[in-house]
């Protein structure tokens, strides 16, 4: 098995409808520019609010992709 090595950064996606829309636009506007990701971890859930309604789903994400080989 060939060794490998990962990186790992955290982004923040949000919606207006649920915490899994707002991680999955996080994960979609991610694969858009980086390549070969693995593993996403919801790291954190949170909402953002505006006169005591819920305006935003926030979850906070740790993605990791594949460093290519040779780069």
């Amino acid at each position: 098995m060939a060794e490998s090595v990962y990186k790992v950064i955290e982004l923040i996606g949000t919606s207006t409808e649920s915490w899994e829309k707002a991680a999955a636009v996080a994960v979609t506007r991610a694969s858009k520019t980086l390549r070969d990701l693995r593993i996403a971890e919801v790291a954190e859930l949170d909402m953002q609010l505006k006169d005591g309604k819920v305006e935003f789903y926030r979850a906070r994400l740790r993605v990791s992709f594949k460093f290519a080989a040779g780069r």
